[in-house]
């Protein structure tokens, strides 16, 4: 996903279109969070991932750069889709910070 020759509303649009990917990914990375939360008792609401290991999961997952993967992490934040605090990231309906 090479967006960097593209002009601005296509790369705009390419990023986009990787919104609902990485939202699975994050979905799928956080319902492991809650299961191990699960277990000892603590609150699921909690849950959160490392941005570099959402960044890692998004290179594995799909075969992107690791520099496209933090352009649609920081894309998906401006969109207000997911809540980030300090390195840590939560998908914006799950109940951490308003």
């Amino acid at each position: 996903m090479n967006t960097s020759k593209l002009p601005e509303h296509k790369q705009t649009q390419a990023i986009q279109s990787w919104y609902e990917p990485a939202l699975r990914t994050l979905n799928n990375l956080l319902d492991v969070r809650k299961a191990n939360l699960r277990k000892i008792n603590r609150d699921e609401a909690n849950a959160a991932v490392t941005r570099d290991e959402l960044i890692e999961s998004l290179s594995q997952t799909h075969r992107i750069s690791y520099n496209d993967a933090g352009q649609i992490i920081s894309s998906l934040y401006r969109a207000d889709k997911i809540i980030m605090f300090g390195r840590f990231i939560q998908l914006k309906d799950q109940g951490g910070e308003s």
